[in-house]
């Protein structure tokens, strides 16, 4: 009987080492992992965005198909108004007429107003337009 005991014990000492080696493994949720969700409006909602340049450089603003080029001096602010609802899937282009990268950094201010800051970026080809969906989603591209 001693010798079961003792084979017991050098067998268990043997595969101690072994279950060592195993990390245990920890379950999470998805809001643990996956990552911030998307900007979005109330599909129809009028919003306004507000547009600062925080670049060195006059940058170019347009909403395509109603609005000639704005140009948008170092520092300043520009306030642009968003459809009801009828205009679809609206954007907003910007760029700087040296060529240089953009990034867009965009927050939602409050319930109806989208904000949009213009930085120099050091990776192109940076950012050139917002872009609202009518499903009230905005996107950079």
């Amino acid at each position: 009987m001693s010798k079961f005991v003792c084979a017991t014990l050098i067998a268990t000492a043997l595969l101690l080492p072994s279950v060592n080696n195993y990390s245990p493994v920890i379950a999470g949720t998805c809001a643990s992992k996956c990552g911030k969700s998307p900007m979005q409006f109330s599909p129809g909602q009028r919003i306004q965005v507000k547009v600062v340049n925080r670049t060195p450089r006059v940058l170019i603003i347009q909403k395509p198909s109603s609005t000639n080029p704005i140009p948008l001096q170092p520092g300043q602010e520009l306030q642009i108004n968003q459809g009801d609802g009828t205009e679809p899937n609206v954007s907003l282009l910007f760029w700087d007429d040296t060529g240089l990268p953009l990034k867009a950094n965009i927050a939602k201010l409050n319930f109806a107003t989208l904000g949009v800051e213009l930085r120099p970026n050091w990776f192109a080809p940076g950012d050139r337009a917002i872009y609202i969906l009518d499903d009230g989603r905005v996107d950079v591209l």
